[in-house]
């Protein structure tokens, strides 16, 4: 799969570059918290459940179950093609929530039921791959 260059590319930061270099490498990397055992996401360099700085990067499983999405017909700035497209909040097994599109599915309500199981998928722009998510189907 080539890149698409007619998407925006996000940067990476010093506290995001785990989770970016996990991208590239095909994991979804998340944060968990040493002290308490917690995941958490988005990445910050303090647990949100307790405070402490006892963190530490770790890799999910990849499995995740739609929590909830709305349907976009129109492009947003940054991403050429057409629409509808997914834009969703997905549940990973770790018990944390990330925001995401999900691909590979007709984008209907129908095809869209909260609760079905989901799986990663990344997808090249520029020099990072970008998380997104699609139907887990009978494979999983």
């Amino acid at each position: 799969m080539s890149a698409d260059q007619s998407k925006a590319i996000p940067r990476p930061t010093p506290e995001t570059r785990p989770f970016w270099d996990g991208a590239a490498a095909g994991e979804l990397r998340i944060q968990r918290c040493v002290a308490c055992a917690r995941h958490y996401f988005y990445p910050r360099p303090v647990c949100p459940h307790c405070g402490s700085s006892d963190v530490e990067w770790v890799t999910a499983s990849g499995r995740a179950t739609l929590y909830s999405y709305v349907i976009s017909h129109r492009p947003a700035p940054g991403f050429a093609g057409d629409g509808p497209y997914a834009i969703a909040v997905v549940e990973l097994e770790e018990g944390v929530r990330m925001m995401t599109n999900i691909v590979h599915t007709e984008v209907t309500p129908e095809n869209l039921e909260l609760d079905m199981p989901l799986r990663v998928v990344f997808e090249p722009r520029g020099d990072v791959h970008v998380p997104l998510f699609e139907p887990a189907g009978e494979a999983s």
